[in-house]
């Protein structure tokens, strides 16, 4: 096979992986929008009050990397379109570089999963004692989000309904919140037995949404990676050959 054919169809598959990392780039970019500004964001909300900036370092991270990605792309599909070697040889520096970071990411997930679900609980349960408190009116987005999960999952409490015996900031001892039964009414707490309550706790749905979302970013971070073991190994043979085509344009 003649060396310009080689590189044409090399500069086909480079294409196509540069796209799929392309697009795992702006996933993770979008990932990381999503952790910063979306305030219906369950995880986003609860963490973002207080000195705990875990959801800042995260998005930021995750924008960066995306941002990154994206840029590199851009210059992969730039050199392989116009053959130009010292683009190449950038996008394939850019390329080693990225996938250290990127490996750096399943690492700090499976060391700091464990901690940031503890304190992804320890937070859920401030939230429920810290409840309808007038002197925290700042936290109404978390209590309004927390109704509804309780209401649309039709759970109530982390565990059970008694853990809203610990909630100081009630009218008295029978009242919970109106999101623990069938009720529209738009107030913090009702007067209803606890018998009445939905009697499953919200925690296997919270989990369940705290696992889906890791294994998401998880599996993201291992696509890109698999695909830039590729991109830098067809990068390399393309740069070869196109340095071979200039020098011997006609062999074969």
């Amino acid at each position: 096979m003649k060396i310009r054919d080689k590189i044409l169809i090399q500069k086909y598959y480079l294409n196509v992986l540069n796209g799929i990392f392309s697009a795992l780039g702006l996933m993770l970019l979008t990932f990381g929008l999503w952790l910063l500004f979306d305030r219906n964001n369950l995880f986003s909300v609860l963490f973002s009050s207080g000195d705990n900036q875990l959801v800042a370092y995260i998005s930021y991270m995750l924008l960066g990397i995306g941002s990154v990605t994206i840029f590199a792309s851009a210059v992969g599909f730039l050199g392989s379109a116009k053959e130009i070697k010292c683009l190449l040889l950038t996008y394939m520096s850019f390329q080693i570089l990225m996938f250290v970071t990127h490996m750096a990411i399943p690492v700090l997930i499976l060391v700091k999963k464990e901690e940031v679900h503890n304190q992804w609980n320890n937070r859920i349960d401030d939230v429920i004692s810290e409840y309808g408190n007038e002197s925290l009116a700042e936290q109404e987005p978390v209590w309004n989000i927390l109704n509804a999960v309780q209401r649309n999952m039709e759970c109530c409490g982390r565990y059970n309904v008694t853990q809203w015996e610990r909630n100081k900031n009630k009218g008295n001892s029978t009242q919970i919140p109106c999101s623990c039964i069938k009720s529209s009414l738009k107030k913090w707490f009702c007067n209803v037995s606890t018998d009445s309550t939905y009697s499953m706790g919200c925690e296997e749905y919270l989990n369940t949404w705290f696992e889906n979302n890791v294994l998401i970013l998880t599996a993201i971070t291992i696509g890109l990676l698999i695909t830039q073991l590729f991109l830098i190994a067809l990068t390399g043979q393309l740069f070869r050959n196109i340095r071979k085509n200039n020098i011997w344009p006609n062999e074969p």
